[in-house]
């Protein structure tokens, strides 16, 4: 054989083994799927946006994966996310048959060393996110509480799940850092338990809630004026939330406000989704392609307009980059905010 024939030959191996090597790839994934039924964690009890995020996602994703698994919905509530988070990364199988709607604030406890934390949020294989809606903090109508201005003069009692909770959390921040008059009461079962208390008068506002959440949830509300969005916990202010401040901009000096936007910083994953540790690439991918084309898809778009559930999505690798940047925050500026973390402080 002629060198100018090996020349040609090589070259066009070259050429053609990349295509050849990602159908076989393709072919493989759509065998593993086939006839499989997967498992998507939910970290509460039914009902809630996670839930209801959840159960929209497992709908309609199986169409868009390679052999089309079905996928079943598995409430796993604990540790206010932490049980979910830590069975994906110690028990399930790491073979891309098991989601999970995760939590948003698992890489903040991660980063200060929460008790139970045994996850490592950059071992996950970030699939993408549904939404970056802020978090906001409210007050209920009958409180004549309108603004967080009105926090500053007079106290406001907030219900929160737990301690370990955002409902806990945020207003605890807040009163520290700027100096709010929020009295709060953990314990509830869970935020609809929170929303309930507030209808009865128990409490006089909820410590944290989406804002997705509520317009998906309680509309009636909303067009009501039984609520008053006070705060609200993110990066930029929601466009139908203009005049309400963020967290971070009530800071008064700058170490402060590098604490509120750490806090902050998780709203870049509000609604995301996850994969166990260790997934073979090309399963990898295909999920992370199923969910780039059902999140564009219109019959999930119609779904999801007709439950009035917000959607403004970020891909696997942009909902990753999120979860590692808050992994190397400053050590002052996690420290400050653990102590926040801790309950009593």
């Amino acid at each position: 054989m002629s060198q100018r024939l090996k020349r040609l030959i090589s070259a066009t191996l070259a050429l053609i083994a990349p295509a050849l090597f990602q159908a076989a790839a393709a072919d493989s994934v759509e065998d593993f799927y086939k006839g499989k039924t997967l498992e998507m964690v939910a970290p509460t009890s039914p009902g809630g946006d996670y839930d209801i995020r959840a159960r929209l996602v497992a709908r309609h994703i199986g169409r868009f994966i390679p052999g089309n698994p079905s996928v079943v919905v598995r409430n796993m509530p604990g540790g206010l996310g932490v049980a979910a988070a830590n069975y994906l990364a110690r028990v399930a199988p790491r073979d891309g048959t098991v989601l999970h709607a995760i939590f948003q604030n698992m890489p903040v406890l991660q980063a200060i060393g929460s008790p139970g934390v045994e996850f490592d949020v950059r071992r996950f294989g970030w699939i993408g996110n549904t939404t970056d809606s802020p978090n906001v903090i409210n007050s209920w109508y009958t409180t004549g509480v309108n603004s967080i201005e009105d926090v500053k003069t007079r106290e406001l009692v907030v219900g929160a799940p737990g301690a370990a909770s955002t409902s806990y959390i945020y207003p605890a921040a807040l009163n520290a850092l700027v100096g709010t008059k929020f009295k709060i009461v953990a314990g509830y079962p869970g935020g609809n338990d929170v929303n309930l208390a507030m209808e009865k008068g128990e409490v006089g506002g909820r410590g944290s809630n989406s804002w997705a959440s509520w317009k998906s949830g309680h509309p009636q509300w909303l067009a009501e004026k039984k609520i008053s969005i006070l705060v609200q916990i993110g990066l930029q202010r929601a466009p139908d939330l203009p005049d309400v401040p963020l967290m971070f901009e009530l800071a008064k000096n700058d170490e402060d406000r590098q604490v509120l936007t750490f806090m902050s910083a998780d709203m870049g994953i509000s609604r995301a989704f996850v994969t166990t540790y260790d997934v073979p690439p090309a399963r990898l991918d295909a999920l992370r392609n199923a969910f780039d084309k059902m999140i564009k898809d219109p019959d999930f778009l119609a779904e999801a307009n007709k439950m009035q559930m917000d959607i403004s999505p970020s891909t696997g690798l942009e909902a990753q980059k999120v979860a590692e940047s808050m992994l190397s925050m400053p050590p002052n500026i996690v420290q400050r905010a653990k102590v926040l973390f801790e309950p009593g402080k």
